[in-house]
């Protein structure tokens, strides 16, 4: 039996731990003891891009932000859905996550992270999206496990009312926000409604044959 790789530690501004291990050369990520991610399983955060870069596939200097680097699909899917003249900001408010992700003895993200296209921020996203009203063509979030069965106190804020509202600011005229969730959350899919925006839930698997299901909330500013 393969044994389980400690490979680093961190914690967040409020204190929940969390580690990277590899198994059998496959990275995952938990939180206090739970699994966040892995890359075994990660079909619904290129999904996540996917859906999000679409809509601007073709336009000339789209600007994006990203909320939660994680193990990297979500850029790596973005800088193919994008043109080269792009630009890609990725908002991670843990430096160890970066560090892992820049560590190219680990094969996660480090020549994503050197792609001319990209910017990676430590810094809490909605400090970010705070700061850049109408600034960006396409919002991806994926901080902790969404919406719904949030693990980290820091991710309270984001999927508020108000958190809402300072990612609706941050979109330019005929942007997309795309939030990913480990579940189905009504509750939050009717805030996004009460914020002015159209919302289309996808049910996307987190491997391609197998695994649980995701959800992806596509919302849109109503004209």
């Amino acid at each position: 039996m393969k044994r389980l790789e400690r490979l680093g530690t961190a914690l967040t501004p409020n204190g929940t731990e969390l580690v990277l291990y590899r198994h059998d050369g496959a990275y995952l990520i938990r939180a206090d003891g739970v699994e966040l991610m892995s890359t075994r399983r990660h079909l619904s955060e290129v999904r996540l891009a996917e859906v999000a870069c679409a809509p601007i596939r073709d336009r000339p200097n789209a600007r994006v932000l990203i909320g939660g680097l994680g193990l990297g699909f979500t850029l790596r899917a973005t800088l193919e859905a994008l043109r080269a003249d792009a630009q890609v900001i990725v908002a991670e408010l843990v430096p160890e996550v970066i560090a892992w992700n820049a560590d190219p003895a680990f094969e996660l993200s480090a020549d994503a992270m050197r792609d001319p296209r990209v910017r990676v921020l430590e810094s809490d996203v909605v400090d970010v999206l705070r700061s850049e009203p109408a600034a960006f063509d396409a919002i991806m979030l994926d901080t902790d496990n969404g919406p719904s069965g949030m693990l980290m106190s820091e991710s309270v804020r984001l999927y508020a009312a108000h958190g809402v509202s300072d990612t609706v600011r941050a979109l330019r005229p005929g942007g997309t926000i795309a939030y990913w969730s480990v579940g189905d959350d009504p509750r939050f899919a009717r805030a996004l409604r009460h914020g002015g925006l159209a919302v289309e839930t996808l049910r996307v698997r987190a491997h391609e044959t197998a695994g649980p299901m995701h959800t992806i909330y596509v919302a849109t500013p109503r004209r």
